[in-house]
């Protein structure tokens, strides 16, 4: 597993595990690098089977796999201790994390995540599922921003869509591929977990997400009560995209929270 992992602002830097949704680039942390790079040491990655990760996935592909291949990357790359920020399926990965790792965690931030997959959002992935079948790469990509963005975001920019249109389907991940990824997401449960999730959390969520209902992340917060829970007026599923300055300005507060929290929490068990 091929880790992008960028210098330390300064020694001793906290480390920060960046973690994308479905389509799995480490470029959908693009309006975050920059800001980020100023106090911590900033890891980001395309999951396996994505980019610069390439390979067949197994027909039972599972997110506890998807956690293991990341935690086994970061290992040998002598990351000990660090922090996650998921997106989505991101989001998961961190809590599985968290449960399979709870000393290694040091915080947890959750965007647009679920305990379990809401009917709401089995129902977008249904219509997704069935648009790839039937009109294969093209249609996948097409349909993708609709479940992404703000319809006046998008209005506002159609020269900007129509590249992002390109490169997806440039880089598009393959069917298969895909397909068991997006099965193992379906499945995956944590509402049974949260007890054994140590970690300082914060949760932030998109008031007009279309794909994650906002109640997911109310959910994941009354599961998890000593976390941190914002919603955003707007900025629908992608709300580190569309909503930069407002999303890391919630994101550095946060996370200067988070492990400020955790240092004390620590200090305490000595």
């Amino acid at each position: 597993m091929n880790l992008s992992i960028s210098p330390p602002p300064f020694a001793g830097a906290p480390v920060v595990v960046l973690i994308a949704g479905l389509g799995g680039s480490a470029s959908y942390w693009l309006p975050q690098l920059a800001d980020l790079e100023q106090g911590y040491q900033v890891v980001c990655y395309d999951q396996r089977g994505t980019g610069n990760n390439p390979g067949e996935l197994p027909e039972d592909y599972t997110l506890a796999q998807m956690a293991d291949e990341l935690w086994q990357a970061l290992d040998a790359a002598g990351i000990a201790q660090f922090s996650v920020v998921g997106h989505a399926l991101g989001a998961l990965v961190g809590l599985q994390l968290a449960v399979d790792h709870p000393g290694a965690l040091s915080a947890l931030v959750c965007v647009n995540g679920w305990l379990a997959l809401h009917p709401h959002t089995r129902r977008c992935f249904q219509i997704r599922e069935r648009l790839l079948h039937a009109g294969g790469a093209q249609a996948w990509v097409e349909a993708q921003p609709l479940f992404l963005y703000p319809a006046d975001w998008m209005a506002a920019r159609q020269p900007r869509m129509e590249a992002e249109e390109a490169l997806a389907l440039a880089h598009f991940q393959g069917k298969t591929t895909l397909l068991r990824r997006l099965s193992a997401l379906k499945r995956a449960d944590y509402s049974r977990q949260t007890m054994r999730v140590r970690c300082p959390v914060q949760i932030i969520c998109s008031a007009d997400d279309l794909l994650v209902p906002a109640v997911c992340s109310s959910q994941l917060h009354a599961a998890l009560p000593d976390s941190i829970f914002t919603r955003m007026p707007r900025g629908g599923h992608a709300c580190n995209v569309t909503e930069p300055e407002a999303f890391n300005a919630l994101l550095q507060n946060g996370l200067a929270r988070l492990l400020h929290r955790h240092e004390r929490l620590s200090k305490e068990l000595l």
